[in-house]
């Protein structure tokens, strides 16, 4: 029986409904101003004003500008993760481990910079960020399950997540008037992780 390899961001912690309901109504009301105005153009009053609540209780949900985007990018890493628990293959169980590999490589480059926009929105130059690689969890089950042969798997995978994702996040760090297209970035990307990945499993 497979166990989960990706797993949240944290613990969640218990709710009141009321409180689900209101952030679950920000984080709609969010992602209906981004579709409108833009990224740049989502500010903390303007959130609360279309969604019919009161600027504190959007205080305190997200604290900053930047909390509304670190909420929305959880949310969305969040359906991500299930895509890879539960969806079908071969991003999801079902396929062989290579071709997870690979599947789990070109859809992680696609969800990034899908959300390239939020992401550097969420950043927040007053945080001390702490990383937590949900993506070394998941490629290092899978090098295992593949059988490839290395002296340290644990080095493999850390590796890898760099590999996969260190090109995604200097690309988040350009503005996008100086970054090339995205379309072109993530083709590049991808057929590079796929053919990494077949020397590794080959």
């Amino acid at each position: 029986m497979d166990h989960p390899s990706v797993v949240p961001f944290g613990k969640p912690r218990a709710e009141r409904a009321d409180a689900v309901r209101n952030r679950e109504h920000l984080l709609r009301t969010a992602r209906e101003l981004i579709a409108e105005l833009g990224v740049e153009k989502v500010t903390m009053d303007g959130l609360a004003e279309r969604a019919g609540l009161g600027k504190g209780t959007v205080f305190r949900r997200f604290a900053t500008r930047a909390g509304i985007f670190k909420a929305l990018l959880d949310d969305a890493e969040v359906r991500f993760q299930e895509q890879v628990l539960s969806g079908p293959p071969p991003l999801g169980p079902g396929a062989e481990p290579a071709a997870r590999l690979v599947a789990y490589g070109r859809a992680r480059i696609g969800f990034l910079l899908e959300h390239r926009a939020i992401a550097r929105a969420a950043i927040d130059r007053n945080d001390n960020p702490a990383v937590i690689s949900v993506t070394q969890v998941h490629l290092r089950m899978l090098l295992g399950r593949a059988e490839v042969r290395m002296p340290s798997l644990d080095g493999l995978a850390v590796q890898l997540t760099a590999a996969l994702e260190s090109p995604l996040l200097h690309y988040l760090s350009m503005s996008e008037t100086n970054a090339p297209p995205a379309e072109e970035v993530g083709l590049l990307l991808a057929d590079s992780w796929q053919a990494l990945i077949e020397r590794i499993t080959a």
